[in-house]
């Protein structure tokens, strides 16, 4: 679906169509207020684009669970939820945001229910739940059944929900557009609109609109290895790093512990949470001596560092597709799982072993290594979803934009996220960013009849749109000529860019990093693949359903934000959650419980500046965290 024609101007466009996009845009329509307007007859004119088909979005491939205090298996509470979540993020995170993130979690379960979501049951008919890493009962206490669950297929099913929903309620979509450009005028201070390229027929759109919710997903291909599909290219939020804005702690990304051997597919968790168990070559259970008590259901982080650790010390093993290549991986043994309950809960998970490795979960040790799975940091968010600018120790919030999911950085998941609840962020601040979104249609509708005049302010931000959809318009004739001395079929691709820096990053930052690694990676970046990617240009002319156009702009956002994660970590001299430095090996309360706030600096010269934000601290002071 794509729209007939493109609106002057849009009470609201919404980037991205995985579950944060998809909950804004249906809390958009049934806001109350927004309602009222459309009892009578004005109609919201509000946009979802997408640069794929909504059923393809990333949400789909969480496998499981979403986390809330149910109550439905074992007894449970809100608050200890919430004390999970900030001890899981290390302190990193704003406990008043996680505060929320806990206490309406039972609710937005219930309401993913009641729009179609079919969770796994007990034989009681209650919401089925399983234990997940990280979640206690008694404020750590003993682990507890919190992740909600339908088999392993948690993502798909809340995805193909909320797009049914959007489409019943007559969302418009344009799909398989993609967003070049985030436009604010000229003091940074209100969302002017955007510009997107229509990869169907090459168009390069001007889009004008009031309000603007960046829902793009993460950027897992930042790293060779991953759990995250192609598209995850971290595009919103270097649009937001280039349009002058920051990134909040985007040096902390999450490797998921068990990534299918040479693959970065991932293995759920609830694997672990079934019953499997990591052993090392010696096949002893490894992680019972690094989290007692916790052992394989530990942080994500924390699993994934005492893997390394296994690996560093000569107890790794080699992929039984390649016994005499390196031995950096660990085994997943679920061979204690009976095999009718591994068929009935975990049905993916088996059916990727078989199909990738070749083995028989029921039977073999599947090997595993650390995959890059989610960022946690991003673009600067409050609880209602507003962007804002961190400027003289204040918040000072861009008018009309707003963002959701993976992209933004709400400060939830603080140095390291729980798992189970990624899908949680994004449907409930998803939600929650919707409805101020609303608020903000109902009190300015595009089409309001009482009003006397338009808008004097909407003429004004006309002028930055046009001026950049001009200049991408310039961008994309360059891109479908061949560069000088090229006849269109040699010379560098984004493809092979985007591979080598996926090899640059994963030596440089993944897992564990120090200074030397850092600047090994900093200046091959700097020297030889930003030039690179500014030079790429299309092997075809043919702008209609060219892959390589849309390519080539993710090589370019994927390197500016390489570049703006390795000076975060640089500049972060501690290690807390993900974020391991070797050469820092202590968290540092004194000096870095704050958030590093990552921007250009203003010189013109490429070069960036971090500063620190103060982390909100409500009712829970920092302590040692062990597992």
């Amino acid at each position: 679906m794509s729209p007939k024609h493109v609106e002057e101007l849009y009470d609201a466009v919404i980037v991205g169509a995985g579950a944060a996009g998809l909950s804004a845009a249906l809390a958009v329509l049934r806001s109350p207020r927004v309602s009222e307007l459309r009892e009578g007859g004005i109609e919201p004119k509000i946009l979802v684009i997408s640069k794929l088909q909504p059923l393809r979005s990333h949400t789909g491939s969480a496998e499981g669970g979403i986390a809330a205090s149910l109550g439905n298996v074992e007894q449970d509470d809100w608050h200890w939820h919430y004390f999970d979540t900030v001890k899981g993020g290390d302190w990193l995170v704003d406990q008043d945001a996680a505060q929320l993130l806990a206490q309406y979690a039972p609710q937005t379960v219930i309401n993913l229910e009641r729009g179609g979501v079919a969770f796994s049951r007990t034989e009681d008919g209650h919401i089925a739940q399983r234990r997940f890493g990280g979640h206690t009962r008694d404020f750590g206490k003993e682990p507890v059944r919190r992740a909600a669950y339908a088999a392993d297929r948690i993502g798909h099913q809340i995805l193909h929900a909320l797009w049914q929903q959007c489409v019943g309620a007559g969302v418009e979509f344009a799909e398989e557009w993609y967003v070049t450009d985030l436009v604010l005028d000229e003091r940074r201070a209100r969302v002017a609109g955007v510009v997107a390229y229509d990869t169907h027929t090459g168009d390069t759109h001007a889009i004008r609109s009031r309000n603007v919710l960046m829902a793009t997903g993460g950027a897992g291909r930042l790293f060779h290895t991953t759990s995250n599909s192609w598209d995850l290219t971290g595009d919103g939020m270097a649009l937001a790093l280039a349009a002058g804005l920051q990134l909040e702690d985007i040096e902390f990304v999450q490797f998921h512990p068990t990534g299918l051997a040479h693959t970065g597919i991932l293995l759920s968790e609830a694997a672990r949470a079934e019953g499997g168990v990591l052993r090392n070559a010696d096949g002893e259970a490894f992680m019972e001596r690094y989290a007692p008590g916790h052992a394989d259901l530990a942080a994500r982080d924390v699993v994934s560092r005492s893997i390394m650790a296994e690996i560093d010390a000569g107890r790794g093993v080699a992929d039984p597709k390649d016994p005499d290549g390196p031995r950096d991986c660990v085994w997943l043994d679920m061979t204690g799982i009976d095999p009718d309950h591994m068929e009935e809960v975990l049905p993916q998970v088996t059916e990727t072993i078989r199909k990738y490795a070749h083995l028989d979960p029921t039977k073999d040790y599947v090997p595993v290594k650390p995959t890059a799975h989610y960022t946690m940091g991003g673009i600067p968010v409050t609880t209602e979803g507003e962007v804002y600018r961190w400027l003289a120790n204040r918040r000072e919030v861009v008018e009309g934009l707003f963002a959701a999911g993976e992209c933004s950085c709400v400060s939830v998941h603080g140095a390291n996220r729980l798992g189970g609840n990624s899908l949680l962020d994004a449907c409930l601040f998803g939600t929650r960013a919707g409805d101020a979104i609303a608020d903000r249609i109902a009190d300015n509708p595009v089409d309001n009849p009482m009003a006397e005049d338009g808008d004097p302010e909407d003429e004004t931000l006309a002028e930055p749109v046009d001026a950049a959809t001009a200049s991408r318009k310039r961008e994309v004739k360059l891109l479908l000529a061949p560069a000088e001395g090229e006849d269109g079929s040699a010379g560098d691709n984004p493809y092979q860019l985007l591979a080598d820096l996926g090899t640059l990053m994963e030596r440089a930052v993944a897992v564990r990093c120090d200074a030397n690694t850092i600047a090994a990676a900093a200046e091959p970046l700097h020297g030889t693949l930003m030039p690179r990617a500014a030079a790429l240009h299309a092997h075809s002319d043919v702008p209609t359903f060219n892959q390589e156009i849309t390519a080539i702009w993710e090589a370019r956002h994927l390197t500016g934000l390489a570049d703006a994660m390795l000076a975060a970590s640089q500049a972060r001299e501690e290690s807390r959650g993900s974020l391991q430095r070797l050469d820092f090996p202590k968290r540092d309360d004194e000096r870095f419980l704050a958030h590093s706030m990552t921007s250009a600096d203003g010189s013109g010269e490429a070069r960036l500046d971090v500063s620190w934000q103060p982390v909100r601290i409500v009712d829970i002071p920092p302590e040692a965290r062990a597992y």
